[in-house]
């Protein structure tokens, strides 16, 4: 996402395909390795607190996800799936 003033902001989504519900896990100009694994540590004890689970997270092959971002997920069960070379339509409802 662009700003008005020209600033590109990272935001880091996950969706509920069964429900389309979307959490928006956090926004950054800078996005790091540490900010990534801090969201996805947030993420696990947000399902933990709600009393719910996931089973799988697709994700992108960008560098900014760290080994330990599929570590923190898959010590709360989930599996992370990566999305194939040049599959667009792999994670389209999150590239809308």
């Amino acid at each position: 996402m662009v700003t008005l003033t020209g600033t590109r902001i990272y935001v880091l989504a996950v969706i509920e395909h069964a429900s389309r519900r979307i959490h928006i896990l956090g926004a950054t100009s800078h996005p790091t390795a540490a900010w990534v694994a801090q969201a996805a540590r947030n993420l696990a004890m947000d399902l933990e607190d709600a009393g719910r689970t996931a089973r799988y997270v697709i994700r992108d092959r960008d560098g900014k996800f760290p080994a330990l971002f599929d570590a923190i997920l898959a010590d709360v069960g989930v599996k992370t799936v990566l999305s194939g070379v040049q599959t667009p339509r792999m994670n389209s409802i999150m590239e809308r």
